[in-house]
C-alpha cells in the first residue's frame, strides 16, 4: 500500500555566522522553524530490497539523490543493527513544490521524512537520535527536520535546542535564481564574525541574516524581491537564498500582498509552525508515542 508523507520546508528565522573552522565549515547561530507547506512523498514498501525512485528529478543523478541516498543509508545501518526485516526496498513518489536551491531545506526535509516513514514501515526500530545521527551524515540541515521541532541551532546547524517562536503567517517568495551554498559562503566579504550571543538575547533582539548582503550584492534578483517585500513588511533571506520572506500577523495581510506581487516574483503564503508536519501526521495517526 502506498503512503504519503509529508516533507515541509523550512525558514531560517535569523542567522548569524560567528566563525570558521580550519576545515572551512562555518559556525553558526540560526533559528530553524517549518513552514505548513512542502513536498509530498509516497512510499510503497517492496519485498524484493530494492530502493525505486519513481519520479526522477532532472539533472540530478540516481545515486546522487538525497531520497535514494536517505533510503540506502538506513537499509545499511538497520542491517548493520540485525534489525532490518529481510527484503525490505521501497518505491518512492514525490510532489515536488519546493525550489531546489532556494533555502527553504526541500532536498534535507526530503531526506529526513525517508528515514522517518522507512524507519516505522520497514519496523527499523531506530531512535530519533540514532536517525538524526544518520541524517547528519547527508547534510547539515537533516536532524532538525528528523527531530522535528523548532529549533535554535549552533555548530554548524547540528547543534539543536528545541524552542517555540510564534507561529506567524509568511508571504514566501522565490526570485526565480538558483543560488549554491558556496557561492555564498567563499565569498570574501561576507561576515564571519559576529559575536555569538545567548538564545534568549538573540529571540528579543530583531531578526537578521548574515548571508544577506552577500545574495543581494551577487543576485540583483534577491535584491529587487527584497526591496519589493519591506515595503509591505520585515522580510530577510532564508538560508543563504534565494528565497525571501516576508512575515504577517494574518494570513489575510499576506494574501493581500501576494496578490499585488510583480509577475517576475513567484510565492506562496504558509503558516509558521513549531512541530513538523510529518511528525504530526506521525502523532494523529498513532504511528509513534507522544511524550
Amino acid at each position: 500500500m502506498m503512503t504519503q508523507w509529508p516533507s515541509p520546508a523550512k525558514l531560517n528565522l535569523f542567522l548569524y555566522i560567528t566563525g570558521q573552522r580550519r576545515d572551512g565549515y562555518h559556525d553558526l547561530q540560526t533559528l530553524f522553524q517549518f513552514l505548513d507547506y512542502g513536498d509530498t512523498l509516497s512510499i510503497e514498501p517492496r519485498s524484493d530490497g530494492k530502493i525505486r525512485l519513481l519520479t526522477p528529478v532532472e539533472g540530478v543523478a540516481e545515486s546522487d539523490n538525497l531520497i535514494v541516498r536517505a533510503a540506502r543509508l538506513l537499509q545499511q545501518a538497520a542491517t548493520e543493527r540485525d534489525s532490518l526485516p529481510a527484503g525490505s526496498g521501497a518505491d518512492i513518489r514525490i510532489d515536488k513544490r519546493l525550489p531546489m536551491g532556494g533555502g527553504l531545506g526541500g532536498g534535507s526535509s526530503n531526506a529526513a521524512t525517508v528515514l522517518v516513514a522507512l524507519n516505522h514501515l520497514w519496523g527499523c526500530g531506530l531512535s530519533v537520535e540514532a536517525l538524526a545521527a544518520l541524517g547528519l551524515t547527508l547534510g547539515a540541515d537533516v536532524p532538525v527536520f528528523v527531530h522535528g521541532h523548532a529549533a535554535f541551532a549552533e555548530g554548524v546547524g547540528e547543534e539543536l535546542t528545541p524552542v517555540d517562536p510564534p507561529e506567524k503567517w509568511y508571504l514566501v517568495a522565490h526570485p526565480g535564481v538558483h543560488i549554491s551554498t558556496p557561492a555564498i559562503f567563499n565569498d570574501p566579504d561576507l561576515p564571519r564574525n559576529t559575536p555569538k550571543r545567548p538564545i534568549n538575547t538573540l529571540l528579543n533582539c530583531e531578526f537578521g541574516n548574515d548571508c544577506e548582503v552577500i545574495a543581494r550584492k551577487r543576485f540583483r534578483e534577491v535584491d529587487a524581491a527584497l526591496s519589493w517585500l519591506l515595503e509591505y513588511a520585515p522580510s530577510r533571506l532564508t538560508g543563504t537564498g534565494a528565497c525571501v520572506f516576508a512575515e504577517f500577523d494574518s494570513e489575510s495581510s499576506a494574501r493581500q500582498v501576494l496578490e499585488q506581487a510583480p509577475e517576475w516574483l513567484q510565492g506562496f503564503v504558509a503558516r509558521g509552525v513549531n512541530v513538523s508536519p510529518l511528525h504530526k501526521k506521525l502523532v494523529n495517526s498513532e504511528l509513534i508515542e507522544t511524550r
